[in-house]
């Protein structure tokens, strides 16, 4: 995460709907926003949200009565990405219902707060020909507001990791803002050599020493803002990869095979081995004070389901300052 100097979002409430691992909380309370509501289905993820935040997420959203969520100025929702149920040309706020978006629509309907803040993978922009994202925008339109999306990728934003994501601010329709735009892309200073732990009793159980493993030949010499991949275990396909160090970061996932699984494979000391779970978390944008599942395998896929809070943070500065003109 980045250092912020001015506090744009003091005095302002905000909730944190999907909330997994409170990437969205830690971004807004850098902002000066405080968090009055939470919710979250996952219970290994309401574990570790508590132990970094003191208090329990609800669970099942769609059992929520949206007359009970505290006021609030920001709605932050990461929600999943669905299939909406197309019934006929109106494509707004009908045609989402049996899906997890309607719940933050009907929150926001009830709620009016002044910005809706979302979060979803690329491919939402494209999903089912596009018929998803206008449901959204068409929705957030009809309940009176502003829609503006881009799809963003971390390493444009100081983070090694390839993950790009689509976002979506929505500002209340009575809000006065100036010329609203997602932050510029600044110059990557840190490879994924800078985010690795020193701590050898950590990361020793992660090497993979197999008769099965194959160089391409390429030197580890070179820094760059791609992955650079330096040779594979077994044929190579997805988790069986092996990165320099010197590069970025692949994609981080929820799920996937292989011996590199979630994370990708990196040449370390003239070894391969997999991130361990404190370097995932710090190529998310989490700080070392964060407390992390100790869990390898749920903090692997709770990460890959994360957002990268530096991203989140830069979207919040431009939130501010077209706020305050």
């Amino acid at each position: 995460m980045i250092d912020i100097d001015k506090q744009y979002f003091k005095n302002w409430k905000f909730i944190d709907l999907f909330a997994g691992l409170g990437g969205f909380r830690i971004a807004l309370e850098s902002l000066g926003a405080k968090c009055v509501y939470s919710n979250e289905w996952d219970v290994s993820a309401q574990a570790v949200y508590y132990n970094n935040f003191g208090d329990i997420p609800d669970g099942d959203i769609t059992k929520v009565n949206e007359k009970d969520i505290p006021e609030h100025d920001i709605l932050c929702a990461g929600f999943p990405c669905q299939a909406f149920s197309i019934s006929g040309k109106q494509r707004g706020f009908e045609d989402s219902r049996g899906t997890l978006f309607f719940d933050v629509a009907r929150i926001v309907k009830e709620k009016k707060p002044k910005i809706v803040f979302m979060e979803n993978v690329k491919n939402f922009a494209t999903h089912d020909g596009g018929k998803t994202l206008e449901i959204v925008k068409k929705t957030m339109e009809e309940l009176g507001y502003t829609f503006n999306q881009r799809v963003l990728n971390s390493v444009d934003y100081g983070v090694p990791q390839k993950r790009e994501r689509i976002y979506m601010v929505c500002f209340r329709n009575d809000i006065i803002i100036k010329d609203f735009t997602f932050p510029k892309a600044i110059k990557l200073t840190k490879h994924v050599e800078d985010y690795l732990l020193h701590d050898t009793s950590l990361t020793e159980p992660l090497y993979v020493n197999r008769p099965d493993t194959y160089y391409n030949g390429l030197q580890d010499n070179t820094y760059s803002n791609k992955s650079i991949r330096l040779g594979i275990i077994n044929k190579g396909g997805q988790g069986e990869r092996i990165y320099s160090t010197k590069g970025i970061a692949i994609t981080f996932s929820a799920y996937g095979g292989g011996i590199f699984a979630k994370t990708g494979g990196y040449l370390v000391n003239g070894r391969p081995r997999r991130l361990h779970p404190r370097e995932c978390a710090r190529l998310m944008g989490y700080p070392d004070s964060y407390k992390i599942c100790k869990k390898s395998n749920q903090a692997y896929q709770q990460l890959g389901n994360s957002v990268v809070i530096d991203v989140l943070q830069y979207i919040g500065i431009e939130i501010g300052k077209a706020l305050n003109g």
